[in-house]
């Protein structure tokens, strides 16, 4: 999208700095791909006025100006246009300008007589294509004066790469809205020139058919077209569109056609509303029907190709065949020409995926068909054909003797979206008043209401893409600034569902391997066959990478032989990954997460006080990696000498259960000076730990005692304890074993044992008569149930 500083400068009634208004879209809205100046190569010419014309002495078709350019004195320059009359301005070269193209004026002699400088048409400005005649000011700027300022057409483009979700800034209206969200500044339409206070009637309201002017107008597909209105504009002059109508087009590279399409196209870049104006003479009906094309139905679109549209396209019809191909492009059938007299003015939304998918058949794109696939403002329509009906009566004259048609059978509202004030401080992650939130909303046209503690958004029809109330803490955030926002990474989790027991069982694996000093590699999980259960890809890529990994080892080690071939003696790598092999039968493959290590080289970095070599690493470092990595992989494993005569360990679930691990030295395509190898692989277990519990210090004093109670012949102490904390109950915060005796004292066959009790509660402090009571309570118990006495002293 490119937009004219100028005309953003005529909304927001202020000046704008080109690059400060690229910064603030980049950093707010959207980014700015370039920013182009507009005719910087007219900073040399001047304004000057003709003070006196004469003929010049040797030809007939030269003559003699004298020129006030501003300077002490009136300069001759010599003049080859006929139209350069005294009192008149026009645009003057001195002598050293540039003109565009590069030429560098230089002072003279023209059949005998000395120019300075030149008077310049709008050709050899740039400014058009007429060179028959020098261009003629009407401005009351002083000789002198710059010709960029008095004329008014230095601009820059601002290129913008406006993202599909933003269709609200493809028009300056809706680029100016963002700026003056920045800046301060509120929007407002600027007056058109030479245009006359019009009294309009509001357009009358219909489902699916209406007259106006004597125009019948039927909406027979509403799915395709949801709103469509028709206005029509009688005595209307078609020319030349007025300078400042011209010059606003051209400053966004588009070509000033006539006044009448120069002032669809303005609406269209000022407001994002498509237009289309027909001739209503070429109508026949006349009548204006909005229907489905049938399929095989031809037209000739306005570049001249016969196209043959289907039945899932939407057309704009008279009363007998097609004149537009609906929100995409008219034919040369209906357009308006120098002969048309009253306009039939169309304004109307189209149904985006409709356009989207007949623009692809047809291969044809236009501004409009780009607009409407986007999604346009249903709701600002009648704002936009008021303007434009004040625009060309303007520019072309013409009146309207009927009140506009609106064909709309389901009329909308405007959304409504509740926002909840603290759930954008939680997502954006740092704290944003509510008070802000609404402020920063209203600046880009939302309309906030506080309503039970929320805020009740109602969303303007011109963003389509806000829906959702993430969609709304979105437009917080880049309003506010994503460069506000702390860069700092803090502590988040993006859910409150926890991770699966597996990727827990990865990340503790990993952070204690990295701890304990291995690097994480990531290899391919191809390669050559490993066995006979190994499982082979269907269409393998290569040879050397036809199966899938039956272990995670042999790609480590040829990553150790890739950093031996790079002089990397010192290797120490890891890595968690899944393993397959065969499945029973023709099933699935089985396929399970397996951890492995490599080792060789030095068991630790060299130290300059150290005097001889470090020595290598070793089996034994080899077995403490392994215990490790097993303590954390398989906990429910223990760390066995290998069987059948190998060298090194084996990991065993316990009670006789299945090997799951193995650690050993390794073979490989060692050099002369690598040390020896080691490696181990482990099957990772992802058993659900549970989570610790936070239990804070107890503010209430305990009272303790020792009791000794004699236990009779398989009575354990197990049932003892589980006796007295049922019924002496919470306030028996600890019970513990201390001592336990057979001998004199103690009848035979049974024994003392002593117990060390701990009474607190965690409200209040306890008497020594509430311990008492507790005790004589769990005493009773176990003497009733399990014939248990305390030990007299």
């Amino acid at each position: 999208m490119i937009v004219s500083r100028r005309w953003l400068e005529a909304l927001l009634e202020r000046p704008l700095d080109a690059r400060d208004v690229a910064e603030r879209l980049t950093l707010h809205a959207a980014a700015v791909d370039a920013v182009v100046p507009l005719h910087q190569d007219l900073n040399d010419i001047l304004i000057a006025r003709v003070l006196e014309v004469k003929k010049h002495p040797d030809a007939d078709r030269l003559s003699l100006c004298l020129v006030d350019s501003g300077g002490a004195e009136s300069v001759e320059v010599v003049c080859g246009a006929p139209n350069v009359q005294a009192g008149k301005t026009y645009p003057y070269a001195p002598v050293g300008a540039v003109l565009p193209g590069g030429l560098r004026l230089e002072r003279k002699k023209i059949r005998g007589v000395e120019s300075n400088g030149m008077l310049c048409s709008a050709k050899e400005l740039g400014l058009g294509a007429d060179h028959t005649g020098i261009l003629e000011l009407d401005t009351a700027a002083a000789p002198g004066t710059r010709f960029v300022d008095a004329v008014g057409i230095a601009d820059h483009q601002i290129v913008i790469d406006v993202p599909a979700n933003r269709p609200d800034l493809l028009c300056h209206k809706g680029v100016a809205r963002e700026l003056g969200a920045s800046l301060g500044a509120p929007v407002k339409l600027p007056p058109i020139p030479g245009a006359k206070p019009l009294s309009l009637s509001p357009p009358v309201r219909q489902s699916a058919r209406g007259v106006v002017d004597g125009v019948e107008v039927r909406l027979e597909d509403p799915e395709g077209a949801p709103r469509y209105m028709i206005a029509v504009i009688r005595g209307v002059r078609v020319a030349p569109s007025p300078a400042w109508l011209a010059g606003r087009l051209t400053a966004v590279g588009q070509r000033p056609i006539n006044n009448v399409v120069d002032a669809t196209n303005y609406i269209l870049l000022e407001l994002n509303q498509p237009l289309h104006a027909f001739d209503l003479a070429k109508l026949r009906g006349p009548a204006v029907v909005v229907r489905r094309a049938r399929a095989g139905e031809k037209i000739v679109t306005l570049d001249g190709v016969t196209r043959a549209l289907t039945a899932d396209m939407t057309a704009i019809c008279d009363a007998e065949h097609p004149t537009i191909v609906a929100g995409v492009m008219g034919s040369a059938e209906s357009e308006v020409s120098a002969d048309t007299k009253d306009l039939v003015l169309e304004c109307a939304y189209f149904q985006p995926t409709r356009i989207r998918r007949t623009r692809r058949a047809l291969e044809l794109s236009s501004e409009s068909s780009y607009r409407f696939e986007r999604g346009i403002d249903m709701l600002g329509m009648p704002d936009a054909l008021r303007r434009a009906i004040e625009l060309i009566i303007a520019v072309a004259g013409g009146e309207v003797r009927a009140p506009a048609i609106d064909l709309w059978p389901a009329p909308q509202q405007e959304r409504a979206i509740f926002l909840r004030p603290e759930r954008v401080s939680r997502l954006l992650g740092v704290e944003v008043e509510r008070a802000e939130v609404e402020r920063l909303l209203t600046t880009v046209g939302f309309f906030v209401a506080p309503k039970d503690g929320r805020l009740a958004v109602q969303v303007p029809g011109w963003r389509p893409d806000v829906t959702r109330e993430v969609d709304l803490i979105e437009e917080v955030a880049r309003l506010k600034g994503y460069d506000a926002f702390p860069d700092e990474l803090r502590a988040y989790r993006p859910g409150t569902v926890p991770d699966a027991p597996d990727e827990q069982a990865r990340a503790r694996i990993r952070e204690r391997l990295m701890r304990a000093g291995l690097l994480e590699a990531r290899t391919l999980p191809l390669g050559p066959p490993d066995g006979p259960d190994a499982v082979p890809i269907l269409n393998p890529m290569s040879a050397e990478e036809a199966y899938l990994r039956r272990r995670l080892v042999p790609g480590l080690v040829r990553r150790v032989e890739y950093n031996w071939a790079n002089r990397n003696r010192d290797i120490r790598l890891c890595e968690v990954g899944t393993v397959f092999r065969k499945g029973a039968g023709a099933g699935a493959p089985e396929e399970w997460t397996s951890v492995a290590g490599v080792l060789t080289g030095a068991r630790r970095p060299p130290h300059w006080s150290e005097g001889a070599k470090v020595p290598d690493m070793d089996i034994w470092d080899l077995k403490y990696h392994f215990e490790l990595a097993v303590s954390v992989a398989a906990p429910e494993c223990s760390v066995e000498p290998a069987t059948g005569g190998a060298v090194g360990w084996e990991a065993v679930q316990r009670g006789g259960g299945s090997v799951v691990g193995w650690a050993g030295p390794l073979e490989a395509d060692a050099p002369v000076w690598a040390a020896p190898l080691f490696g181990f692989e482990v099957r990772l277990t992802a058993a659900q730990r549970s989570l610790v519990a936070y239990r804070p210090l107890p503010l209430q004093p305990p009272v303790e005692r020792d009791v000794a109670l004699v236990l009779p012949p398989g009575v354990t102490a197990a049932q003892v304890s589980d006796i007295l904390r049922r019924t002496v109950g919470p306030l028996l915060e600890r019970l513990e074993v201390f001592d336990e005796y057979r001998g004199p004292g103690v009848p035979a066959g049974q024994r003392s044992v002593a117990w060390h009790c701990t009474f607190r509660d965690p409200e209040r402090t306890l008497r020594e008569r509430d311990v008492d009571a507790l005790l004589a309570r769990g005493l009773a118990a176990l003497e009733g149930e399990l014939g248990i006495r305390r030990r007299e002293s």
